[in-house]
């Protein structure tokens, strides 16, 4: 099914550089305006001016980002600041990295390019919405200046293929480079050339779907962009660049592939519960669908780390399948455990749902929670933007105290979430399905500026 082929990666020059770790950036849809501005300064040859590049004064998608991108990367190559490799590779890359709760681990991955294929094909798996607006800035971005400037996270199920064993029989003795990411995990890039052990992965790869985890938006733009060029050009050829995606592949059983939960701070407008709940509302409200334990003692910090630890623990006893909230009312600093009552599941909104998004927290928070308890539906969160999405529980603690002080008209409710599983994930995507916006945080992101995909019409792509 998936088509998989080595390239040759353009990369930054070690040589030139003194730190890789200035030069490289996390995905461009988590950078906000206010780090954009620290990337920019961290060095001129940060990733950040080529794929995102936004024009002081001008609007995001101004003719002048794109042609300011295309003439960064232009000089970048000419100044050999990038370079490519001469040979085809694939990329084993690895990170190793610490969680929150401090266990260390190593996610072991491969970067390489996987063909095109619609969605209806079933080859290729969603799991999230796009949107035109995002889409349309990737699509110019790649048109101006011909190259797909970072990976495309995706899963694949290895079901006792040992590709990643297999690549690393190739292994150099060193790596091509390694870099520090923020938190301080390792990223560490290692090129696989040997021409056999590219042959076995290729065919290996032949009886497998990709599972999109992270980047949609940039894998919709490579199918509309090759939509554009056949409708000028007519049929491209199988070995065309514009046939494919960069990609970095992570098997499903990696024991490092990690997600962690992404939490809900969701804003209650007086309009939806005339004078604003009071916590003891709330509960009665609730009180049909979960049960209700308040944790008490200690500052709030404390009272959200005991409600995230109960909410481990009971997972680690093996409750894998019950629903668990943390509830954080701001106004009164209290914190409630919410655990969901089997029959809730019966509600005429979630029973509507197939089975594999009822299971999932996030369709039973934004459904039943939120939609129907509290009234808060889904559209009217979009469109005032009532839910915002936090992978630290304490930044999204400090804000909801400051807005409960700030913002006398509204409620903020912090809602505290366990993660989404990769194998539902998986039921989703082979259903066909979409999850609700930010129902998974992929962890560690892997790093734009490692790896570029350049794209040029007069090359072909190494296939077996």
């Amino acid at each position: 099914m998936a088509i998989v082929a080595p390239f040759r990666a353009l990369h930054f020059n070690p040589r030139k550089l003194e730190r890789l770790e200035d030069v490289v950036t996390p995905p461009y849809d988590i950078i906000d305006e206010k780090n954009q501005a620290a990337f920019q300064s961290r060095n001129q040859y940060n990733m950040i001016y080529l794929d995102i590049s936004k024009s002081p004064g001008k609007g995001d998608n101004s003719e002048e980002r794109y042609n300011s991108a295309r003439k960064y990367f232009t000089k970048w190559q000419e100044e050999k600041v990038l370079i490519r490799d001469e040979t085809p590779a694939i990329y084993l890359y690895y990170i190793d990295f610490t969680l929150p709760s401090g266990i260390r681990l190593t996610r072991k991955g491969l970067v390489a390019l996987v063909g095109l294929s619609e969605y209806s094909e079933g080859t290729v798996k969603p799991h999230e919405e796009t949107f035109a607006t995002v889409t349309a800035d990737r699509l110019r971005l790649m048109d101006t200046c011909q190259a797909q400037f970072s990976q495309i996270f995706s899963l694949y199920a290895e079901d006792g293929a040992n590709i990643i064993p297999t690549l690393e029989r190739g292994l150099p003795e060193k790596p091509l480079y390694e870099v520090r990411d923020t938190d301080g995990g390792k990223h560490s890039i290692w090129p696989i050339v040997d021409k056999e052990i590219l042959d076995k992965v290729q065919e290996l790869f032949r009886d497998k779907a990709v599972y999109i985890a992270d980047g949609h938006h940039r894998y919709s733009t490579a199918l509309q962009y090759r939509k554009q060029l056949q409708e000028k050009l007519g049929q491209l050829s199988a070995r065309s660049p514009y046939n494919f995606s960069m990609m970095y592949l992570c098997p499903m059983e990696d024991p490092g592939l990690t997600v962690l939960p992404t939490h809900r701070l969701v804003t209650l407008p007086n309009d939806i519960i005339p004078g604003l709940p009071t916590m003891d509302e709330l509960a009665g409200m609730m009180a049909g669908a979960f049960e209700l334990e308040e944790i008490q003692g200690g500052a709030r910090e404390i009272l959200v780390a005991e409600v995230l630890a109960r909410m481990n623990d009971r997972l680690a006893e093996g409750k894998k399948d019950q629903t668990m909230f943390g509830l954080y009312h701001a106004a009164e600093d209290r914190c409630f455990l919410l655990t969901l009552n089997e029959a809730a599941l019966q509600n005429e909104t979630l029973a509507a749902r197939p089975a594999a998004l009822r299971e999932l927290d996030v369709v039973i928070l934004s459904d039943l929670l939120v939609g129907d308890i509290l009234g808060l539906h889904c559209d009217r969160c979009e469109h005032d933007n009532l839910v915002r999405y936090f992978a630290d529980p304490d930044e999204a603690l400090d804000v909801a105290v400051k807005e409960s002080i700030e913002n006398e008209n509204a409620l903020p409710l912090l809602f505290l979430m366990n993660n989404t599983k990769v194998l539902q994930v998986k039921r989703v995507a082979d259903e066909h399905l979409i999850m609700p916006h930010k129902s998974t945080y992929f962890y560690p992101k892997i790093l734009t500026g490692l790896l570029l995909n350049k794209l040029n019409p007069d090359e072909k792509i190494d296939l077996k």
